[in-house]
This record gives C-alpha cells, sequence and structure tokens, in this order.
C-alpha cells in the first residue's frame, strides 16, 4: 500500500491576468509545509506534479525547504479543470480578465460575489445539459483525474507527495469515500492553499485517511496565511 500526501498548491495569484503563478503568500506557504515536513520527519519515496505551474513551483519551495530528494514525474491527470472557461461558459460577457475585475469592482463584497457566481457556473458545468460546450467537460474530467488516481495507484514507491490542485483532490476524496458525485465541490471549496489529505492506494484497497489539513499554517499569522485561492 501506498502512503499518498495529496497537496494542494499554495495560493496563486487570484485577480491578476495570470491565475497559474504563486503569490508571495503562496511562496511561503509552501516553504512552511517543507518546514513542517522536516521538522516532523516526512521524508517522500516520490515526488509527483500535476501539469500545471503552480504545482511544480509549490513542489520545488516546499521539497527545498524540507530538504529532501526523491526521484519526481509528472502525472497529467493531477490537471485542475479550466475555471475560466467555465465561467466563461456561464456568463459570456465576462470572459475577459478585465471585464471580470470591472464587474468585480463595482460590487460591496467582491470576493463572496465571485464565489457566489463560481459556485453556479461550476453547477451549470457539472449538470449535464451543456457538456457539449466546453473543452473539457465535467465527466471528461472527473475521469482524467480518477485516471491520475490510477496512476497513482501503479507507482512503486511507498510514500508519495502529490502536488496538485483543489479539484482533483475533491475528486479522489469523494470517489474514496463513494459520496454523490454531486457532492465533489462542497469538499472543494473548503480546501486550504498547501493543505494536506492523505489517501492509502493499493492495487485492491484504498481509503481516505485525513482530509484538508493545514498544520503548518498555525500561528500568530493564522489569518494572514489560510487562503483559499
Amino acid at each position: 500500500m501506498a502512503s499518498v500526501l495529496l497537496i494542494r498548491h499554495g495560493q496563486a495569484s487570484f485577480g491578476t491576468a495570470d491565475y497559474d503563478r504563486l503569490s508571495d503568500v503562496g511562496q511561503e506557504q509552501s516553504r512552511r509545509l517543507g518546514r513542517w515536513f522536516k521538522q516532523t520527519g516526512h521524508v517522500p519515496d516520490l515526488i509527483v506534479v500535476g501539469p500545471l505551474r503552480r504545482h511544480a513551483h509549490t513542489a520545488d519551495l516546499c521539497v527545498e525547504a524540507a530538504g529532501v530528494s526523491a526521484p519526481r514525474i509528472t502525472i497529467d491527470g493531477l490537471d485542475e479543470f479550466d475555471h475560466e472557461e467555465v465561467l466563461a461558459r456561464h456568463r459570456p460577457e465576462l470572459a475577459s480578465h478585465e471585464a471580470l475585475v470591472a464587474e468585480l469592482a463595482k460590487l460591496e463584497h467582491p470576493h463572496r460575489a465571485f464565489q457566489q457566481m463560481f459556485s453556479e457556473a461550476v453547477a451549470r458545468w457539472t449538470g449535464g445539459e451543456f457538456d457539449h460546450e466546453y473543452t473539457r467537460s465535467w465527466p471528461a474530467f472527473r475521469a482524467a483525474v480518477i485516471g491520475g488516481m490510477q496512476a497513482l495507484a501503479a507507482q512503486q514507491a511507498r510514500t508519495i507527495w502529490a502536488f496538485t490542485s483543489g479539484g482533483p483532490i475533491a475528486v479522489i476524496a469523494n470517489a474514496l469515500v463513494g459520496a454523490p458525485i454531486a457532492e465533489v465541490f462542497t469538499l472543494s471549496w473548503p480546501l486550504v492553499n498547501t493543505s494536506t489529505s492523505r489517501v492509502s492506494i493499493g492495487p485492491q484497497r484504498r481509503s481516505l485517511i485525513s482530509y484538508n489539513g493545514w498544520p503548518h499554517l498555525e500561528g500568530a499569522d493564522t489569518k494572514a496565511m489560510v487562503t483559499y485561492r
């Protein structure tokens, strides 16, 4: 049985033209996770990253701070869904970054408004009626993530650090506990940046051991360091 730590990437650059880039906070979160691994004696046999820059950068900073070395591979099934397309299909008039920023700037509570808007967009994407409108439909995304989990299970390593995003983590957790597929994003929304979720994966048996842990972010500045995007 392999013990896999599913690690959500550090805070990305939400609200900028290049979301797939760690913010300063995201970089510090990644280093703190690595230091926590070092303090607690966590050592991987294999490092796995999804295909996005924020996955790789989180891994780079974490591994350096942890002072560990292990083989590293990329698994495409740990990719996140295209949140920009999902939002644009729901609200075509907000397809450009500039239009979205301008719309949110008008509102009293922009973050709350964005979360509501995004929840509605995800509901449309996962609803099934409009699958043909998306480059990658919800069933195709979920199937790719399950394929990524199978790829993790095929590895010979006993301890794996897998750097990915909230969507894949929630899909895997949802599948392992046997919850209704419609509840995937109920699991996704509260995932903290650089949180860890532990799964046990073998050829025949797989289980969720822990979910959304972030002890490395606890401290005097917890409020500033606990982020969700």
